[in-house]
């Protein structure tokens, strides 16, 4: 697998960074090599002879997603970026593929969802289940192909399968998503990405727009052109 790493924004505080799907973030039962040791790598890599720097994850994509992910690289941006995504500070936009058109073109969806962890598998639960946790997203239909729709998410939380398992509950589960509902297998990978992040700079405040180009190979499954301006919510 290519070790080299897509950088989408660095300072002495923070990295964001394009995940490749099929790359975890952090340690699985796999034993692969994970996003965090390249990061890590690379960052060690600008210290001085003998320092390590500091890096830590501020959130995570499942292996099969590709997209944005943000690394604090000192213990007080971390702190501010954790605190941020906990109080939902921020904007984040995926996009998504998915088979069929939902019903609506737009809406909010909110569910209950437990994890199995024997399984892997999150469900949708009874809402009085003492381990379901509220789960909210937004979504609108950008465009539809044939039997496939091009899908803006805006999650407000941040559950374990979320996103996959709140568009399989509308009937449309994502493109490559054999865990839950696709006829597609893409070899380990879906059509779920995670396009932009709209925050403050964790110091000093100023406005950020970060956003993550798209896999080549999702010609594969949505010949271009890509309506990726209808993706964006912001004034660029």
């Amino acid at each position: 697998m290519d070790s080299s790493l897509s950088i989408l924004f660095q300072d002495h505080h923070l990295v964001a960074v394009n995940k490749p799907a099929r790359l975890p973030v952090a340690s699985d039962h796999s034993g692969d090599q994970t996003l965090l040791e390249r990061v890590r790598i690379w960052n060690a890599e600008r210290q001085e002879s003998g320092k390590k720097g500091y890096c830590v994850p501020i959130h995570f994509l499942d292996r099969p997603v590709s997209g944005l992910v943000l690394f604090g690289l000192s213990s007080k941006s971390a702190a501010r970026l954790n605190e941020m995504f906990r109080k939902r500070q921020l904007n984040k936009i995926y996009v998504a593929v998915v088979e069929g058109r939902p019903a609506q073109a737009r809406g909010r969806l909110e569910h209950y969802l437990t994890k199995d962890k024997s399984t892997n598998l999150t469900r949708i639960s009874n809402p009085k289940d003492p381990e379901a946790k509220r789960s909210l997203l937004d979504y609108e239909v950008i465009a539809t192909q044939g039997h496939r729709s091009w899908i803006r998410v805006q999650p407000e939380t941040g559950r374990s399968h979320q996103i996959r398992v709140q568009l399989t509950s509308l009937g449309t589960p994502i493109v490559g998503d054999g865990k839950y509902g696709s006829s597609l297998n893409w070899e380990g990978r879906i059509a779920l990405h995670a396009f932009s992040l709209h925050l403050k700079h964790p110091v000093g405040g100023k406005p950020l727009i970060l956003e993550a180009p798209l896999p080549d190979y999702w010609t594969e499954i949505w010949p271009e052109p890509w309506p990726l301006q209808e993706m964006r919510t912001y004034d660029e």
